[in-house]
């Protein structure tokens, strides 16, 4: 598929997906749909890579000295019984002065280039010197090894060696990864623009007095902070009244300039929800009935280029569906490898009874036992606008569709929330 949505991306023939459907459906249909542009390094962090890196020249480019200590070789060191006369300093960032006199020791520093004829350091404070007529000989305990605290010359890498791909998010391993090329600055894809929209006349933002009949917008905060996390710039559009005008407005100033929309709560067909029939006639709308639990209803489409994600209302549900399937897609969609989060086998720490058919995502914890092992504890109480369990959860119990009983012991997968974009 090109990197431009066709009318139907979201379109599928069943009544309810399964949460494997839903992932291999997004998958295949989402594409890379941004620019390239040069980013310097320093400001990389949390990018997605838009070029291969290679190695222009060995890391290390030249045989050097792991530590501060005395640099010689050994066949002499074995020879002379460990006694070397010290003939030479080499200090870092210094090429050596030439090749070491046979039969002597250097006297030598981190990081320092070997000189020719030495293969072997000798840490400083293993080394005992006398002063000799003017001179120093090192004393060197026997026992070292040939090659002793030397790195070579490409044992990190080779000349050539591929670094990275495109479609790596760049933390701060790839970033120490590409200085050691001394490449200032690296192709990086843009960053996708999410404009995200609360919709609602009973919605308040935080700082507005407290009226009854009214809720703050809890929502907005946390999911631009998961849009941050995930590497994304954010647009506030404000709290859009519930006209359907006002409604049909906001969205179409949204798509001219965003990659994306988000909305939660208000995507139903009720008298008073008018996002769905303004995504309707400004594009398509997809509503998807996902047997999943929480966040069974998600709506996925397009308005103009733009992509649509309706999440549902309730805080657990909005925000596990937006890192289960929102996620993904905008990491694919910024030019990102499809992320497949890890997940540990841990026993359960809890009774649980629950409905075949549907997968379950459970708010839980990680907790040590009895006899040291883990075990995956589920927060008490299951409400989906429980911001508590949130908070409280280290992560997410994925309980499979066929499974109609948990008991304690029972293996489970434990997703933690740091496989998940979550710090």
């Amino acid at each position: 598929m090109p990197s431009e949505l066709l009318d139907d991306c979201f379109e599928h023939n069943r009544d309810s997906l399964r949460h494997d459907e839903a992932l291999e459906l997004l998958k295949e249909r989402i594409r890379p749909a941004v620019g390239v542009e040069p980013v310097a390094l320093d400001q990389a962090h949390g990018r997605i890579l838009a070029q291969q890196v290679r190695a222009p020249r060995p890391v290390p480019a030249f045989d050097n000295s792991a530590m501060d200590g005395f640099a010689f070789a050994h066949a002499d060191y074995v020879r002379l019984g460990g006694r070397m006369p010290v003939s030479a300093r080499i200090a870092a960032g210094h090429a050596s002065a030439g090749p070491l006199e046979p039969g002597t020791a250097a006297r030598i520093f981190t990081g320092a280039v070997m000189p020719q004829g030495a293969d072997t350091v000798a840490m400083q404070e293993d080394v005992r010197l006398e002063e000799d007529g003017g001179g120093r000989t090192a004393i060197i305990p026997a026992g070292l090894k040939a090659g002793a605290n030397r790195r070579r010359a490409g044992e990190d890498l080779a000349e050539g060696t591929l670094l990275l791909e495109p479609g790596v998010r760049l933390r701060p391993q790839e970033l120490a990864a590409i200085a050691s090329t001394g490449a200032a600055k690296v192709d990086c894809y843009r960053q996708l623009k999410i404009a995200i929209l609360s919709t609602g006349d009973e919605i308040l933002r935080p700082g507005a007095p407290y009226q009854p009949g009214r809720v703050y917008d809890s929502n907005f905060y946390m999911l631009r902070a998961l849009l941050e996390a995930t590497g994304v710039s954010t647009t506030d559009l404000g709290v859009i009244a519930d006209r359907p005008q006002a409604v049909r407005t906001a969205l179409e100033e949204a798509a001219a300039g965003h990659d994306a929309i988000i909305t939660s709560g208000g995507a139903s067909r009720g008298e008073e929800d008018h996002v769905v029939t303004a995504v309707e006639k400004l594009g398509h709308l997809h509503m998807w009935q996902l047997a999943i639990k929480p966040g069974r209803p998600v709506s996925f489409g397009q308005v103009g280029k733009s992509l649509f994600f309706g999440l549902p209302g309730n805080p657990v549900a909005a925000m596990v569906c937006y890192l289960l399937y929102v996620r993904p897609v905008l990491i694919r969609r910024g030019g990102g490898d499809w992320p497949v989060p890890h997940r540990f086998p841990l026993p359960a720490d809890f009774d649980m009874d629950k409905k075949a058919g549907r997968r379950e995502f459970v708010r839980g914890m990680v907790r040590p036992g009895k006899d040291g092992r883990a075990s995956a504890a589920k927060y008490p109480r299951d409400g989906s606008g429980l911001i508590s369990s949130l908070r409280a959860a280290d992560g997410l119990i994925e309980i499979a569709e066929e499974v109609e009983r948990i008991r304690p012991g029972d293996p489970v997968s434990f997703i933690p929330f740091s496989e998940l974009g979550i710090g």
